[in-house]
């Protein structure tokens, strides 16, 4: 059988281009790329003082922290030193400090610095120096004070520290937690700063002394912190420190400077949180867990979801 010349050349074309395909190199597959957590790898447990808004803001953090990549749990020790202590030995990961407590109680300072960045950075200087790294400072000045239900204010027409001096000894009396009676900024500085030679102290646990000022049968005056939801709450008037006699006590995440550096992405993760708390914010996140009895996570869970930092 004849095979025609335009045959021929069609075959040829035909292997030609078979050739060619098969000469070609194959079309690469994309290259599987995995996304690494920012903090994948980091483990820990961050700590927390023994009362609510550390119980919630230690619960953010852990939350935060994990859904970021890092495995960490939560946990409460009673006691200010024993929370530092713990962060020192590498028990806690870190955890919220506030800076008038360790300018005065771990850096042994007799007086606080004046003004909350001028304090803030005195801090982180001095606790740079102990290995300590200090994340930004929040708007939150959880500052010790004293509270009186607002009837009795009225009643005997007093605002501030200064005007309980004048008051008669049987109305000066006080209801303070054992660790404020024992601080360098505690009740002998304040009772000395504002002349109250006559007042008499009752010793309570911190979480009582609310009711018990509210009551106004122990104590006139409850030691009270700043931003607790129980001050609204139950309807007190907070004295004015007029002579300023309390040290600023601004809260920031601390932890180990070895572990920032190990998780630089931290800073920025934590900070992102910091940036959103204010007094107002703390006030009505710990009425949740002192007056409405929330739990602290679930409080916790709620406002990060709230600001957008977790998934719901």
């Amino acid at each position: 059988m004849k095979t025609s010349l335009k045959t021929v050349l069609a075959a040829v074309a035909v292997i030609g281009s078979l050739t060619l395909a098969g000469c070609a190199p194959a079309a690469e597959e994309p290259a599987a790329t995995t996304e690494v957590a920012a903090l994948e790898g980091l483990t820990g447990v961050v700590g927390a003082k023994d009362f609510s808004e550390q119980y919630i803001l230690g619960n953010m953090v852990s939350l935060l922290l994990n859904e970021n990549g890092a495995d960490t749990s939560y946990q409460t020790i009673v006691g200010s030193a024993n929370v530092r202590t713990a962060l020192e030995s590498g028990e806690f990961m870190g955890y919220w400090e506030y800076t008038g407590t360790s300018w005065l109680a771990y850096n042994g300072n007799d007086a606080g610095v004046p003004g909350v960045q001028a304090q803030y950075d005195a801090v982180k200087s001095a606790d740079a120096a102990k290995g300590i790294a200090w994340l930004d400072g929040a708007n939150v000045n959880n500052t010790y004070a004293f509270a009186i239900r607002s009837e009795k204010a009225a009643e005997l027409g007093i605002k501030s520290l200064s005007d309980i001096a004048a008051l008669p000894a049987s109305e000066q009396t006080f209801c303070v937690e054992s660790e404020f009676a024992s601080r360098p900024d505690g009740w002998e500085g304040l009772k000395k700063t504002y002349g109250l030679t006559g007042a008499k102290t009752v010793t309570l646990d911190t979480g009582a002394i609310y009711s018990v000022a509210d009551a106004g049968k122990d104590c006139n005056f409850g030691e009270v912190f700043a931003t607790d939801g129980r001050i609204k709450a139950l309807d007190l008037t907070v004295m004015a420190d007029d002579k300023e006699y309390f040290p600023v006590y601004q809260v920031g995440f601390t932890l180990k400077q070895e572990t920032l550096d190990a998780y630089p992405a931290l800073a920025d993760i934590i900070n992102a949180l910091t940036a959103t708390l204010t007094d107002t914010v703390m006030q009505g996140l710990n009425a949740q867990a002192d007056v409405d009895g929330e739990d602290p996570e679930d409080i916790a869970r709620a406002y990060l979801v709230e600001q957008g930092l977790i998934k719901g």
